[in-house]
């Protein structure tokens, strides 16, 4: 297949370019940079220039395809609603073109999506009241027009040595304030996956998803917030302490909003229906050999 991909240049893009092609799809790959656009030439991708401001960028994209795996994201949370619909218009603009095709279209997700405080499955869907769920009911609304759209729920620690989703930031905050906290008992769970785990699963999604599906990228249920707090402070040599909920909101800035969420969530499904396997390492043993704590 030929696919194009948004935000092949990014951390968890640039992993799915290359699990592309090493199973032997063709792939167009967006990007906005002409940094970027020589990373993918040089692994072995077409380069389709443009951007998600550029909607007709996209839309040619798309027509030019077999399939779309949509990636991209404007990871700027001080206007997170805003980048969430501007998803939401990216996904309709691609999705109008695939109408009628049977051209598969992946769109990705987060597990924060799901109702706190239990284990959520890929049957439960997104809580409507989160932004990022504007993801989600642009990909159903595509569906309902006949496209063959599904999505792909992501961890929100997909992790290798050098980046790992929400800890990266922590990171900085607990080396900036010189303690690494949690909030309460710090037993709330974050689910996580390694980056080249996360990369074959769209591969998979792609060649034996179906329409309407949710598809979890997730290895690891569940880590605690207390563990991985620990674990930050093993590697920058400071104190580990527990801060109220009020204190969190001034100490953690704009990831205060995540600090307490439990959000653990199952693959079983996507395991089951796909087949996949995942065989790297944890979080946590990314964590104790992470880049960031070296001198």
């Amino acid at each position: 297949m030929r696919v194009f991909v948004t935000g092949a240049t990014g951390f968890i893009g640039t992993a799915v370019v290359e699990d592309l092609i090493k199973a032997g799809h063709q792939v167009l790959g967006l990007s906005r940079s002409e940094a970027g656009a020589k990373w993918l030439s040089a692994a072995g991708a077409e380069v389709h220039r443009g951007s998600l401001e550029d909607v007709e960028s996209l839309r040619s994209g798309a027509s030019k395809s077999d399939a779309v795996i949509h990636l991209a994201f404007i990871h700027d949370f001080s206007k997170y609603q805003e980048n969430c619909e501007t998803d939401r218009r990216v996904i309709e603009a691609m999705g109008t073109v695939l109408a009628g095709s049977n051209r598969p279209l992946l769109v990705t997700s987060g597990t924060a999506v799901l109702t706190p405080g239990r284990s959520g499955t890929e049957d439960d869907p997104c809580a409507t009241m989160v932004p990022r769920a504007a993801s989600e009911l642009a990909s159903e609304a595509l569906v309902a027009r006949g496209v063959r759209a599904s999505v792909v729920r992501l961890a929100p620690s997909v992790h290798d040595r050098d980046k790992m989703g929400l800890v990266t930031p922590l990171i900085e905050i607990a080396r900036e304030k010189g303690v690494s906290a949690y909030v309460g008992d710090g037993l709330n769970r974050w689910s996580a996956a390694h980056r080249l785990d996360a990369a074959h699963l769209y591969t998979l999604a792609l060649e034996k998803g179906s329409a309407g599906a949710r598809y979890h990228g997730v290895a690891e249920e569940g880590v605690a917030l207390k563990d991985i707090a620990t674990a930050i402070g093993r590697g920058l040599k400071i104190p580990v302490v527990s801060m109220t909920p009020e204190q969190a909101a001034g100490h953690f800035g704009w990831l205060g909003m995540f600090m307490g969420a439990d959000v653990p969530t199952s693959s079983a499904k996507t395991r089951e229906r796909l087949g996949w396997r995942p065989s790297q390492v944890g979080l946590l043993a990314d964590l104790e050999r992470a880049n960031a704590f070296q001198n």
